[in-house]
């Protein structure tokens, strides 16, 4: 899709064509500019979408293929919320457990170190006292050792009392949600997430046959190969590419189907037009995924006590440090950010959702997409048409 195409499609979601345009060109500046050899950009907005791809996935192949909608990206961080999250919140609504159940009940190795105390709400918001990060892939050990070392990780705070974005807290969440399901976390959201919702190319540890469709991320010095169809986080690498903060390979039309649920407050996206009604033309009721409670306080801040810190339930919101939301996305904005160069970011008082995928490490990770997100969601919240007045 080029400009013009991109300008047509802006009336359909209530966007001046000069916004939709402005967003692509900030785009197409930050991979002349060798930030990213290539992005796809899906804007939501009701019932429609529109999708802007630009670049090559592969610069350094020898026909570099281009970027297009069905282009598939490691989502990083982005598993947190896309999977994790919903999992737990699903397991709280089928009151299986509550946001003040202690982790260490559902997971007895984790009480250690003074951890018995946190729940899974701290996990969720980050405010477990849990370091960010812990290392297992230097290690040489098996998968249930880096497990018993993920368990026994000490805090580094006192639960509750600061927020600090831990990859290990949603290690422990993924596997919370693995026990209580019985399954495997990457069975358990295919079943229960990218099945009900439509996200048909979502999944983790993409089969070597799916190489051509997947942009590849680093350059592995140590394994002398580039990352393709490999997760790149370094831990959901070595526990076999699946783990509750990392390890999701999607493409944009399966986040922009996870954004309609979170915009429609839970609700399964609605099918094709044609598909919206039964045989006798009555309106086909849509099923949820997460109740509208849960949907509606996982975006509220439950950090208020901590200063710095406006976080949801795995959300990142307004005025949060890790919030990229722009200058112009409204109070009640949310969203996630992906390692990679990934995010998504939604404005419910705009109905508006922004799927942003790059594979910016693809040059280094010395690389930043921060501005362009910022450029990116200014000039859609800039974009949106109404009769409003002040």
């Amino acid at each position: 899709m080029g400009y013009e195409a991109a300008a047509s499609g802006a009336s359909a979601l209530g966007l001046s064509p000069e916004g939709v345009i402005a967003a692509c060109r900030a785009v197409d500046r930050e991979i002349a500019a060798g930030v990213t050899p290539g992005a796809v950009l899906a804007v939501v907005r009701g019932d429609e979408e529109l999708v802007y791809a630009a670049g090559v996935a592969d610069p350094d192949a020898s026909e570099p293929a281009a970027v297009h909608a069905g282009t598939l990206y490691d989502c990083a961080s982005l598993t947190k919320v896309t999977v994790t999250l919903p999992l737990v919140l699903g397991l709280i609504d089928e009151g299986r457990l509550t946001l003040d159940t202690p982790a260490a009940s559902l997971l007895p190795e984790f009480a250690s170190g003074g951890k018995e105390e946190v729940t899974v709400g701290q996990l969720l918001t980050h405010t477990s006292g849990l370091p960010p990060l812990v290392n297992l892939y230097s290690s040489h050990l098996t998968r249930e050792e880096m497990w018993q070392t993920v368990y026994r990780t000490p805090l580094q705070a006192k639960p509750g009392t600061r927020m600090a974005y831990s990859d290990v807290g949603y290690m422990t969440l993924g596997r919370i949600a693995e026990e209580m399901l019985g399954v495997p976390l990457d069975e358990a959201a295919r079943d229960k997430i990218f099945g009900p919702l439509g996200m048909d190319s979502a999944l983790f540890c993409p089969p070597a046959g799916r190489a051509a469709d997947i942009a590849p991320t680093e350059y592995d010095a140590s394994a002398g190969v580039r990352l393709h169809g490999v997760v790149h986080d370094e831990n959901a690498r070595a526990l076999g590419g699946v783990s509750g903060h990392a390890g999701l390979c999607a493409a944009a039309g399966d986040l922009v189907r996870y954004a309609r649920m979170w915009l429609g407050c839970g609700l399964v996206p609605a099918p094709a037009a044609g598909a919206r009604h039964d045989a006798a033309g009555a309106e086909t009721p849509r099923p949820r995924l997460l109740s509208r409670a849960a949907a509606l306080a996982s975006v509220r801040s439950f950090t208020e006590s901590i200063p710095g810190a406006s976080r949801g339930l795995g959300w990142a919101l307004k005025g949060d440090p890790l919030d990229a939301s722009g200058d112009w996305m409204g109070p009640r904005s949310f969203g996630h950010t992906g390692f990679t160069g990934t995010s998504l970011w939604l404005d419910p008082e705009r109905d508006l959702a922004v799927v942003l995928l790059t594979n910016r490490v693809y040059y280094g990770r010395g690389k930043t997409v921060k501005v362009l997100r910022a450029c990116v969601h200014n000039a859609l919240a800039a974009a949106v048409v109404t009769n409003q007045r002040f």
